[in-house]
């Protein structure tokens, strides 16, 4: 066995030892070599694809890596607006909600780049090294060829000087062997080169098409998130300059648990203060808030004035008012008139005592989510 493998061994070194001169030969111009123009336009043509396809791989390679960065970068700071923004104000469930939407974008969108993207890519592109050997090895095979050629020629030149049949028969026998060698090749090549080049237009448009669209979706959907988010930050700007930084979840538990109803006794020690407070309704028509644009005129008995809500209220204890945003509430005076010093210090916190129009639901409700009509 190690015998034949020594044969084999020579018989390599001296196959590699023969293409090399022949090489040498051509390159200097002593022999000639078989030219094939049509195979040379087709390597051209794979040779430059092969260049494209590699550099759209590597960048692509690199945008995924940037993708994926900036994924880790806006959960961070995701994480970090959702820390900030306190639970007490107002769209707080919202935001998390948005924000939580946001990290599953994210990650969607990366998962489809690389499993849509860049494994179609990767294959394509996997299809150019081995082209590429088979080519190589059609140029050897072409050399070997060209060599049987110039060795046959010499071996003629002699043969018909020393009559040598034997050594011309077994060297038209390898020439012939190494044409039909190199001929398979190069025919496989001449059909498998063109319909590769030509495979570019259709891989391109189907690759291109959903990164387009995967991309398109997902800053779609992320400007949806962020223009929910830009809501919810406008609507806490808006509660804030309304008059007050105390927004619906600060006004409705610590006033209502700070201000219990008065005993008798403390209803006493503030008679002259409801006293007072009962002229200033009876003055100024309504609550101490700033109504002055509220329409009094034509309004049944009891009603203060009326508002139009502005945002939408779900009531958070039994004895407030819930209400949608365009529903009208006539804003009234508390039912047992002992209880205003109580319903007072309400309305300086922000809150009325009003009754939902066209029903018979009445109750406490901000009023900053309200306007005066």
């Amino acid at each position: 066995m190690s015998e034949n493998k020594g044969i084999m061994l020579a018989k390599s070194v001296q196959k590699h030892a023969g293409r090399a001169k022949e090489k040498i030969l051509q390159n200097l111009g002593k022999v000639d070599r078989t030219a094939d123009e049509i195979f040379d336009d087709h390597l051209n043509n794979f040779n430059r694809q092969q260049a494209s396809a590699n550099r759209l791989q590597k960048e692509f390679n690199n945008y995924i890596r940037c993708v994926r960065a900036a994924q880790a970068a806006s959960k961070t700071l995701m994480d970090s607006v959702c820390e900030i923004y306190e639970p007490q104000w107002s769209g707080y469930d919202a935001l998390q909600a948005q924000t939580g939407a946001s990290e599953s974008l994210w990650a969607d969108f990366a998962h489809k780049l690389g499993d849509q993207v860049l494994i179609p890519l990767n294959t394509y592109t996997g299809q150019f090294p081995e082209m590429k050997k088979k080519v190589e090895k059609r140029n050897r095979k072409l050399i070997d060829y060209d060599g049987q050629r110039h060795s046959f020629q010499n071996l003629q030149a002699n043969a018909n000087k020393r009559k040598d049949d034997v050594k011309l028969t077994k060297g038209r026998e390898q020439l012939e062997e190494a044409r039909r060698t190199y001929e398979i090749l190069n025919t496989e090549l001449h059909d498998e080169l063109p319909a590769l080049y030509d495979s570019r237009i259709l891989f391109l448009v189907t690759n291109l098409q959903t990164l387009f669209a995967t991309e398109q979706v997902f800053h779609n959907e992320t400007a949806k998130i962020y223009s929910e988010l830009e809501a919810i930050v406008d609507k806490l700007a808006t509660e804030s300059q309304r008059g007050s930084n105390t927004l619906r979840k600060q006004t409705s538990n610590p006033i209502k648990t700070s201000s219990p109803v008065q005993s008798p006794v403390n209803k006493l020690n503030n008679a002259n203060i409801n006293s007072n407070y009962q002229n200033q309704i009876t003055t100024n028509g309504g609550s101490s808030l700033a109504n002055s644009h509220a329409n009094t005129a034509d309004l049944p008995a009891g009603v203060l004035y009326r508002v139009k809500a502005t945002y939408g209220y779900a009531k958070e204890d039994v004895d407030e008012l819930s209400f949608e945003i365009g529903d009208l509430i006539r804003v009234i005076e508390y039912d047992d008139p002992e209880d205003q010093f109580f319903i007072a210090n309400l309305q300086e916190e922000g809150w009325l005592m009003g009754q939902k129009e066209g029903t018979n639901e009445k109750g406490l409700f901000p009023a900053n989510f309200t306007r005066p009509i």
